[in-house]
């Protein structure tokens, strides 16, 4: 039986997510909601990535006033990855850049649990993010996990499986999802939106799932502007070159061509009801920033979470669709199966 854009957001929203504990409509977002949020003592996780100095330099700087809720990084913990060398390498450069915002650096999460009110989980390694989550979420600390939110599916599933459980607010996305044009189709500008195509740099490290590494910002673009609502993915790979294609609930379809040869633009276009318009560049890290505190000072996460694990399904698919020369998978099948295991985790 065909299924509606109601059923089908029902199923990724309750049925599949269900099985979780996790009823995205409803317990979850209430215990997002309710959250008490006091304090605004941040402490940051991993420094194998430029990601935690960088927003570091955004919230402590002297002159931002309250621009930013009085919120402050005062806390870091430097591991992070201690397996890939390239994240591993950048973590003495990291520490000495957050010390110079006045960040103190601790020996381990638990002693910078100790220190703050709100996380900002930043490891680089993606394998690191569950074990290092549920630390968080048992300290009742609300979280904000940088991409991405974990290296499998089925470790993203468990994380929200495991906030749910402890009742604390998570929130993950990329800062591509918040760059203007993106958002101006997501509010609307060109009506109902019918197809994006997008092109992203995409790198691979070999611990990752191909897109989880780099890939994933062009794909939270996609979703950004059409939705979680994604039924199949199909991928031609090439060394240089991916071209990845999902098929939205309505026939409407979203691409992805993923670069890897040296160029690092973001763009692409979108196609609405009421026209069509260019999709613009990374513009750097400032715009995830009010999300982000808006999501520390409420609790609510501003992505939909649905739309979040739909993110993943999509890119878990993609990989399953390279190692079977480009077949057609079904997101349902992928989040019934990763669904199955994920309750077999212990949290």
């Amino acid at each position: 039986m065909k299924q509606t854009g109601y059923h089908r957001r029902a199923f990724i929203k309750t049925a599949a997510l269900s099985g979780l504990g996790i009823a995205l409509s409803g317990p979850l977002s209430k215990a997002l909601a309710n959250s008490s949020l006091k304090g605004g003592r941040i402490g940051v996780i991993g420094l194998d990535t430029e990601h935690g100095p960088h927003f570091a330099r955004i919230l402590n700087d002297p002159n931002a006033g309250d621009k930013y809720g009085g919120l402050k990084v005062v806390a870091a913990y430097p591991y992070g990855s201690r397996s890939i060398k390239s994240s591993v390498d950048s973590i003495p450069g990291h520490t000495e850049s957050i010390k110079k915002q006045g960040v103190k650096i601790v020996d381990s999460i638990e002693d910078l649990l100790k220190e703050v009110d709100l996380v900002m989980l930043e490891t680089n390694d993606g394998r690191e993010h569950l074990q290092q989550a549920l630390q968080v979420f048992k300290a009742g600390k609300p979280v904000f996990i940088d991409k991405p939110v974990a290296a499998s599916l089925v470790d993203v599933l468990t994380i929200y499986r495991a906030a749910k459980h402890y009742n604390v607010p998570v929130f993950s996305s990329s800062t591509l999802r918040y760059i203007e044009s993106v958002q101006e189709v997501a509010g609307g500008k060109i009506g109902k939106v019918k197809g994006v195509d997008i092109f992203t740099p995409a790198p691979m490290e070999p611990t990752h799932p191909d897109l989880y590494w780099y890939g994933i910002h062009g794909v939270e673009m996609l979703f950004t502007m059409l939705g979680p609502d994604c039924k199949s993915v199909s991928r031609v790979y090439t060394p240089d070159t991916d071209l990845v294609v999902g098929t939205w609930e309505g026939g409407r379809i979203g691409t992805l061509r993923g670069n890897r040869n040296g160029t690092w633009d973001f763009g692409g276009h979108a196609f609405g009801e009421k026209g069509h318009m260019p999709l613009g560049n990374f513009t750097g890290y400032a715009p995830l920033m009010p999300p982000i505190i808006n999501f520390f000072e409420t609790g609510k996460p501003p992505a939909d979470p649905a739309e979040t694990i739909g993110i993943y399904a999509f890119m878990e698919a993609a990989q399953e669709s390279r190692m079977k020369n480009g077949a057609t998978v079904s997101i349902d099948d992928m989040m019934k199966r990763c669904t199955k295991k994920s309750m077999k985790i212990s949290i």
